[in-house]
């Protein structure tokens, strides 16, 4: 079975988490992109180096959704590379947001946070 293979079909809840962000809107899409690409604080810098070179790789070559959108590519793999803890706290507030049609507001609220800190 195809979806086997994905990485984030190990989890329930990042599984739904990207099926549902497949399905959105590119509004919703940009803003779920940008608050995932927040994660980049949490994560090491070999990390996002291999984050980059991912991007290179498949931007416009890949069959996935995400692979004709370069932001989109950085915020998907940044997230495929995260500690799972990372990954679980990132699907949470994705599938919170839009399941309810709030990535607007989890954006605000992430631009509040920026200017707080």
């Amino acid at each position: 079975m195809e979806n086997e293979r994905r990485w984030y079909d190990q989890d329930p809840l990042l599984h739904e988490a990207m099926e549902l962000l497949s399905l959105s809107t590119e509004e919703e899409k940009g803003q779920a992109a940008d608050f995932i690409m927040k994660l980049k604080e949490q994560v090491a810098a070999e990390v996002i180096e291999r984050v980059y070179e991912s991007v290179s790789k498949y931007f416009m070559k890949g069959n996935r959704w995400y692979d004709k959108d370069p932001v989109m590519i950085k915020a998907i793999e940044l997230l495929r590379v995260a500690p799972s803890h990372i990954q679980i706290a990132a699907a949470k507030k994705l599938l919170n947001a839009l399941s309810r049609g709030e990535m607007a507001e989890l954006a605000k609220e992430m631009k509040e946070e920026e200017i707080n800190s």
